[in-house]
């Protein structure tokens, strides 16, 4: 932190001190809509089958307070179904 001091004619002393900080922006590199790929093999069929349970469970919940969010996870866990199902196949 850097530390200057500078007259003022309006205060008693004279003086203010100014502290400024020097930040630096490091790069970030990504791609916008990048995604990560689900690993391969029984952890994938795991990861699928915990969202699809995960998301049932949240449609249930929501039942009785907002039907179109419970209509919407209700929908998400249809699609994780078929995949799942086709995984299987």
């Amino acid at each position: 932190m850097n530390t200057r001091t500078t007259e003022h004619p309006n205060l008693p002393f004279g003086r203010i001190f100014v502290r400024t900080k020097n930040v630096t922006m490091d790069n970030q590199y990504c791609k916008v809509g990048a995604i990560t790929p689900i690993t391969s093999g029984q952890k994938a069929l795991a990861l699928i089958e915990f969202q699809y349970q995960n998301f049932l469970s949240k449609a249930s919940d929501f039942k009785t307070t907002d039907d179109k969010l419970a209509t919407f996870f209700e929908l998400k866990a249809r699609k994780l179904k078929k995949v799942i199902e086709n995984f299987v196949q």
